[in-house]
């Protein structure tokens, strides 16, 4: 069978990417073929493009998607063709109508949890699931700071962080978006655009600072995020929307008082299918709930994933980005 997929040959910006006609084969052993309903949108598929996070190419693009199964492989048992399933993470390919996958990185999405979210939230929700619960666990009573507080992951981990009973501070870059993170969790607000966040996070702490910082801008803030927490504190740097870190001396992890620096990926915790499981129905559980709402910022067309990307890179998104096949 063919597929409409988007592909690209040469690192770049977002025209690099093309819509190509894919032919696709029957599914292999411990394979399926995969109709997609919705496709995540996510920041590193821009590290993919434009060669950040290098790869072979010819590629596809793409780590996140919603749909039903249409086909399985030769040792497939336990999906079946018309489940509902949903992945994050994997082999690129995700931007296209069809795909084969395996079929022991998909989790089954449960009734009443919309396609919607599935596909374009699993990965920020699974990531807010170990970054909260595993890399740093946030407890009753802390206050943490989340960066990029209105973005895709920053609206789940402060809804998230809030529910575990920590009092949130996000920063933003607009006051726009100040509302937005006011509306999904955040006890406080910092734009630091105008002003100084990491003077701000001392003030709102009575100078003691914050336990944990979650980081996922990269560069502009990896210094006031130091400034921002308390001895003995980790820095989360889980992104790089402002670009990388650059190279540090661990000597100033000392300096501002015996700091913690980790650099997590989504993939490292969720190796096991256990883990992967665990973390999938964390999130679903916490959607169900109602205690985390879910918000799609931004729909496009499959052969409009260049404008989503202009978009995405621009910073004129808010919440999660899906594009439809």
């Amino acid at each position: 069978m063919q597929t409409q997929a988007i592909r690209f040959s040469e690192t770049g910006g977002p025209d690099v990417l093309q819509l190509e006609t894919l032919d696709l084969p029957e599914p292999g052993a411990g394979m399926v073929l995969l109709r997609h309903t919705v496709i995540g949108v996510n920041f590193i598929d821009t590290y993919h493009r434009s060669g950040l996070y290098p790869l072979p190419l010819p590629s596809g693009l793409g780590v996140e998607g919603a749909g039903v199964i249409e086909a399985v492989g030769p040792e497939v048992t336990h999906v079946k063709p018309g489940d509902r399933v949903a992945y994050a993470g994997g082999a690129l390919g995700g931007y296209a109508q069809y795909r084969l996958f395996p079929a022991e990185r998909l989790v089954p999405v449960p009734n009443g949890v919309a396609d919607e979210i599935a596909g374009g939230a699993l990965l920020r929700g699974m990531t807010t699931e170990y970054l909260l619960r595993r890399t740093f666990k946030v407890e009753a009573g802390m206050t943490v700071l989340i960066h990029a507080a209105a973005g895709g992951v920053g609206q789940l981990a402060c809804q998230w962080a809030k529910a575990l009973g920590a009092t949130v501070i996000g920063t933003v870059g607009t006051e726009a978006k100040a509302a937005i993170a006011y509306a999904h969790g955040c006890d406080r607000v910092i734009n630091y655009a105008t002003e100084n966040f990491a003077q701000r996070v001392c003030e709102l702490t009575d100078g003691r600072g914050v336990p944990v910082v979650y980081d996922g801008v990269g560069a502009a803030t990896f210094d006031g995020s130091l400034d921002s927490l308390a001895p003995r504190g980790m820095l989360v740097s889980f992104g790089n929307a402002s670009g990388a870190v650059a190279p540090f001396s661990p000597g100033i992890l000392s300096q501002k008082g015996s700091l913690f620096f980790t650099r997590p990926t989504l993939a490292h915790y969720t190796a096991t299918r256990a883990e992967l499981l665990q973390s999938a129905a964390a999130f679903f559980d916490v959607v169900a709930s109602g205690k985390v709402k879910v918000e799609i910022g931004q729909r496009y067309p499959l052969a409009q994933a260049t404008q989503a990307h202009r978009d995405l890179e621009a910073r004129r998104t808010s919440g999660s980005t899906i594009l439809l096949p």
